[in-house]
């Protein structure tokens, strides 16, 4: 295994870097509420990022999601480049490649993903019935991907969807509920290819756990930022071993959610059975997740309770990408089947 990131990969990734710092400030967080910046949107549209995953690869976009982590900066931009650019890439048919892509590369399309959700979708005659208790970022997108029951994979527009209500979750994804009701949808890639389903489930736990490591990083990083300069008895807290032990183990853990991430992304890129290591980053992601998120609070002191603060941010999104990727013991759960299917 190499992680070493070939030039396109590292350019893309400074390119998003220095976008998110300049268009995702706090203030503009702040004022973006639970929507999508429109404005970073587009600049991250103009500068080709969603269409470079493509040639970047599921690795590259998590290297480019570990940036938009260390913002968390209010863009679809996971969830339009997994369920949206690789999805139709990977297992469109060559008129939906060439329909669908052009804009999603260009942002005037965004799809969003109602995934995991087998068994609450049913299928009938290529129109869709059933609900979606939350959808991350469903508000502001064109296309919603949707699981049905035999596990086929569907786009439907959201203008047809029966309804998309306003839900509101732990971190501002401009989520919704959604509810189809004989909703026309479109098949993603031939009928007698099988089921995609598998394969896009384990890109999205990548990318995922690719943008919790971020959020890690971040939060970790103002951690260390704070407590540098915040001083108790005349000493900065940073030189007390109470605080350089917490956020020691707050780095390893920030680290392990990367490195099993990249693995995991390296092994979808190559073709190589993927399946258990998207399960792994996403472990690492949910449970190590948790810890880094609430020591970088903690590490804040009694300013790590402001609700205005950005730490408090990282906190929220961490705490969502933990429910969005699964508890720790359900995925440990997965990952268990997963092994004793191969064993048997």
């Amino acid at each position: 295994m190499d992680f070493t990131p070939t030039e396109e990969q590292e350019a893309a990734r400074e390119l998003a870097g220095r976008i998110f710092a300049d268009l995702s400030t706090h203030e503009r967080l702040r004022a973006a509420g639970t929507g999508t910046d429109a404005e970073l949107w587009k600049a991250l549209c103009a500068a080709g990022l969603p269409g470079a995953v493509e040639e970047t690869g599921l690795l590259g976009l998590v290297l480019l999601l570990e940036e938009q982590g260390r913002r968390t900066a209010q863009v679809p931009f996971a969830a339009s480049c997994v369920y949206g650019v690789l999805a139709v890439a990977r297992h469109g048919t060559e008129e939906q490649r060439a329909r669908l892509l052009p804009g999603l590369r260009d942002g005037t399309a965004v799809v969003t993903g109602a995934l995991p959700a087998p068994g609450t979708v049913a299928a009938a005659d290529g129109r869709l019935s059933g609900a979606v208790d939350w959808v991350p970022w469903l508000r502001g997108a064109t296309h919603v991907l949707v699981p049905d029951e035999e596990r086929a994979l569907w786009l439907v527009r959201t203008e047809d969807a029966a309804a998309v209500e306003a839900v509101e979750l732990t971190a501002p994804w401009s989520a919704a509920r959604l509810v189809l009701d004989g909703t026309p949808a479109e098949r993603l890639g031939p009928a007698d290819a099988g089921a995609p389903y598998d394969d896009v489930l384990a890109a999205a736990r990548i990318a995922f756990a690719g943008l919790q490591a971020g959020v890690c990083a971040g939060s970790l990083a103002r951690a260390v930022e704070y407590t540098s300069v915040r001083e108790q008895f005349g000493r900065p807290l940073s030189t007390h071993q109470a605080v350089q032990l917490r956020a020691a183990d707050a780095h390893m853990d920030t680290e392990a959610i990367r490195v099993t991430a990249y693995e995991a992304a390296w092994r979808f890129d190559e073709g190589l059975d993927a399946a258990g290591a998207a399960l792994t980053a996403a472990w690492w992601a949910s449970e190590a997740g948790k810890r880094v998120v609430h020591a970088g609070q903690h590490l804040h002191g009694g300013t790590g309770a402001d609700l205005d603060h950005p730490v408090h941010r990282h906190f929220l999104w961490g705490r969502q990408l933990d429910a969005y990727l699964g508890c720790g013991t359900e995925l440990l759960a997965g990952l268990g089947d997963l092994l004793a299917e191969r064993d048997l």
